[in-house]
């Protein structure tokens, strides 16, 4: 019989947790051989782009033996394979270098604008997984009808529109036809801001200070919808399919013969073993969502790492792009490995396995 698996199978035993264990160790030894590969990668190839760093930063005045001098106080005189020597045991001490546009630590900065970032990318998110199951309980609570057809067809659209083409028709309807919403920055600079970390959002919660939090709230909004409005197409279409082939399963039909309605049907037997796979392709998309936050955050003028990013690539701010694509990186595999953790823990078939 098709159907849940047999009661206390979804328990953790000794021997599931040493898997976990033995599982989560080799992830953490993949993910250092990955973080080393796209260190040597961005190195290597941002130095074969024409272009000299030095040169940007000084004024059109400047003499040889100023290129010169600069070019020596930030090393870049030695040979690349000296220069990565020397940076890459900066980095394991914790030392990214120093920004050559901005003539600060690299680490610094770029800590200073993950939390808009994230909070942009944690906005969106839950933006698309609120939109996107509704889409899919609605498709599949209506199935074969018109509503399920109308469902298809704004999944179709959302798909078929890259975010920064929604992020312009956002900013072209709700910033200039109707001002709704801000349509550049991050928070009003008009308000009064005690802000003692970068995560304005849940600071300004924990400080009650629900003024705040609703300005940023408007500022994040068109940004965080552009973003959010593929991967929820994405999501509404997976999550409503596999709980169109688990609403034929025989567990599902015996809930229905034992009198439930339809809503509980859905909602109590068939959406928790059809939301494993959606689970996963949140994880997985979600590292896509915040790589797509640096069009969005430059569109929309937004203080976050992706705006910076773009700067950096235009100034050549090697030390800057290095740092920055790291801290990409390892977002990236630490968010891959929380999904693979989490999928281990819900399904029980993949710990007995």
């Amino acid at each position: 019989m098709n159907g849940p698996l047999p009661s206390g199978s979804g328990r953790f035993s000794g021997n599931d947790v040493l898997k976990l264990l033995r599982a989560t160790l080799l992830r953490l030894l993949t993910m250092s051989v990955t973080l080393i590969g796209v260190a040597v990668v961005v190195f290597f190839v941002i130095r074969v782009v024409p272009g000299n760093p030095i040169a940007m930063m000084l004024p059109p005045g400047a003499t040889e033996d100023d290129v010169a001098r600069l070019t020596a106080l930030y090393g870049l005189d030695k040979s690349i394979v000296e220069q990565f020597v020397i940076w890459l045991g900066g980095v394991l001490q914790g030392d990214f270098g120093t920004s050559i546009s901005l003539r600060q630590p690299v680490m610094p900065l770029v800590l200073g604008r993950l939390p808009a970032t994230l909070e942009l990318a944690i906005f969106a998110l839950v933006i698309a997984v609120i939109v996107g199951g509704a889409l899919a309980l609605t498709g599949v609570r209506h199935r074969e009808t018109r509503t399920e057809t109308a469902v298809d067809v704004a999944n179709g659209v959302g798909l078929s529109i890259p975010d920064f083409l929604w992020a312009l028709i956002l900013i072209v309807l709700f910033g200039v036809l109707m001002p709704i919403f801000h349509i550049s920055g991050r928070i009003s600079p008009s308000l009064d801001l005690p802000f003692v970390t970068q995560f304005y959002v849940f600071e300004s919660v924990a400080r009650l200070r629900f003024d705040l939090w609703w300005d940023l709230l408007k500022h994040m909004f068109m940004p965080a919808l552009a973003l959010a409005i593929p991967l929820a197409a994405i999501i509404s279409q997976l999550l409503k399919q596999s709980l169109k082939e688990t609403m034929h399963l025989d567990y599902v039909t015996l809930s229905r013969t034992k009198g439930y309605s339809e809503n509980h049907v859905i909602l109590s037997e068939a959406l928790p073993n059809a939301m494993l796979p959606t689970l996963t392709l949140i994880g997985v998309q979600f590292t896509f969502l915040i790589g797509g936050t640096v069009i969005i955050e430059r569109l929309f003028s937004y203080e976050g790492l992706g705006n910076m990013a773009i700067d950096a690539v235009i100034n050549r701010d090697l030390p800057l792009i290095q740092g920055i694509v790291i801290v990409f990186a390892l977002l990236f595999t630490i968010i891959n490995l929380l999904v693979d953790m989490m999928y281990a823990v819900l399904n029980p078939r993949l710990r007995h396995a």
